[in-house]
């Protein structure tokens, strides 16, 4: 409810009273990639959960043809509906998610109208846990609201916030972040049929198998390896298309196994290293999602280990190599800290970004204050998994908006 009553507050600032137009409160969730390291575009299996920190807001029609966004500490936009247009110099930029959204809203039949959208947001930026997805579904929450149209299910509205991030964001992501987001919970995905994803929901939260989730800032923000975690879709695509299909869910591993020394003269080692990992992580999805709903955490932390490992091996998006290897070096801290309990791996996209680690109840504070003591106060983060997935709502006039909460 803070956050809440932050956007509204940070609206009354900005945009001032709303004149009598109604007001929505919008809330978006970040997402934690639980099990699934570059195996949703792929077709693969993920495990994602929704956590405790969000992007919150407060949003009006404000009767011009213009969308304008506030955003406490991170400036404000404004975009003119009459031009929806892809802009290549607005690739990596929040106007980008604006733009593209309002005009993947307009293709559901709705007429679109300026609306003033004030943001309080608690997701750390560039750390991977999926600000931009949360921005992109409260966006399409936002719009869905506002504009009168047909309902939109959350799958619908994660294929229209992927279609975005691909096409005007300029970033060939999977599906398993918007999805999340929106759903909520602690989830399993199955994205094998690309046009109908399945997914299944445990009401389960990590401390109810006495542990914490951590997740910790390396200190470099990921988004500065775009270029790097472009390239690992790509090559993955590029296995895929020397055996005659789109992505490596669809090709027989007794093929690929028969393949390989064409693969390596072909595309090189590394390709084939991540497409070894593709089906090692899969696979160990699978695994863990078992283990979570029989409540084995023993055996989600070993496989979780083994992942790791992979993505370190196999994958390769923990370092790019050279002296500056600041996602290998916290997962290095992170398991000095652990010793012999508990689990840490790359998290999301890697290279930069965050490291994820499970931590006993027990060895919580120690973890977090050895953690911060290396890396900085405020580096390592504890977070809980969230019911919530995206929604906006009307806000109730009765609640006194006129004053400041």
């Amino acid at each position: 409810m803070l956050a809440e009553h932050e956007a509204h507050n940070l609206y009354l600032e900005t945009f001032g009273d709303p004149a009598g137009a109604k007001m929505l409160t919008v809330h978006a969730p970040a997402r934690s990639e639980i099990a699934g390291n570059h195996t949703d575009h792929e077709g693969g299996c993920v495990i994602a959960g929704a956590l405790n920190a969000s992007i919150d807001g407060a949003a009006a029609l404000n009767g011009t043809d213009t969308i304008n966004v506030a955003s406490k500490g991170f400036g404000s936009l404004s975009i003119a509906l009459d031009d929806l247009s892809v802009h290549d110099d607005e690739h990596n930029t929040a106007a980008a998610f604006v733009r593209g959204v309002a005009h993947e809203m307009l293709q559901t039949g709705r007429e679109p109208q300026g609306f003033n959208l004030a943001l309080s947001t608690s997701i750390p930026s560039g750390a991977g846990l999926s600000s931009s997805g949360a921005f992109e579904a409260t966006l399409a929450r936002t719009m869905g609201m506002l504009w009168d149209g047909p309902y939109l299910g959350p799958v619908e509205l994660a294929f229209l916030c992927q279609r975005v991030e691909h096409t005007y964001f300029g970033k060939p992501c999977g599906l398993m972040d918007q999805l999340s987001v929106i759903l909520g919970g602690l989830s399993f995905m199955d994205f094998s049929d690309p046009n109908r994803p399945t997914n299944e929901v445990l009401d389960a939260s990590f401390e109810t198998f006495g542990h914490a989730l951590f997740l910790i800032d390396v200190g470099c923000d990921h988004t500065q390896f775009n270029y790097e975690y472009v390239q690992v879709a790509r090559e993955m695509q590029m296995v895929a298309k020397q055996l005659g299909k789109t992505r490596l869910c669809e090709v027989a591993e007794e093929d690929f196994d028969e393949a390989v020394p064409m693969l390596r003269e072909r595309l090189g080692d590394r390709a084939v290293l991540r497409a070894i990992h593709f089906w090692r992580e899969n696979r160990l999805v699978k695994e863990r999602w078992r283990a979570l709903k029989a409540g084995d955490f023993r055996t989600f932390l070993e496989r979780t280990k083994e992942s790791g490992a992979s993505s370190a091996m196999f994958l390769q998006n923990i370092s790019t190599g050279g002296t500056f290897q600041p996602a290998m070096v916290v997962i290095g801290m992170a398991q000095r800290a652990l010793g012999s309990y508990g689990a840490a791996r790359i998290h999301g996209g890697g290279f930069g970004g965050t490291v994820q680690a499970f931590v006993p109840l027990d060895m919580a504070d120690i973890f977090k204050e050895r953690m911060d003591g290396w890396l900085g106060e405020g580096s390592c983060r504890r977070y809980e998994i969230s019911p919530m997935g995206a929604y906006a709502v009307w806000w109730d006039y009765d609640n006194d908006l006129d004053r400041p909460f």
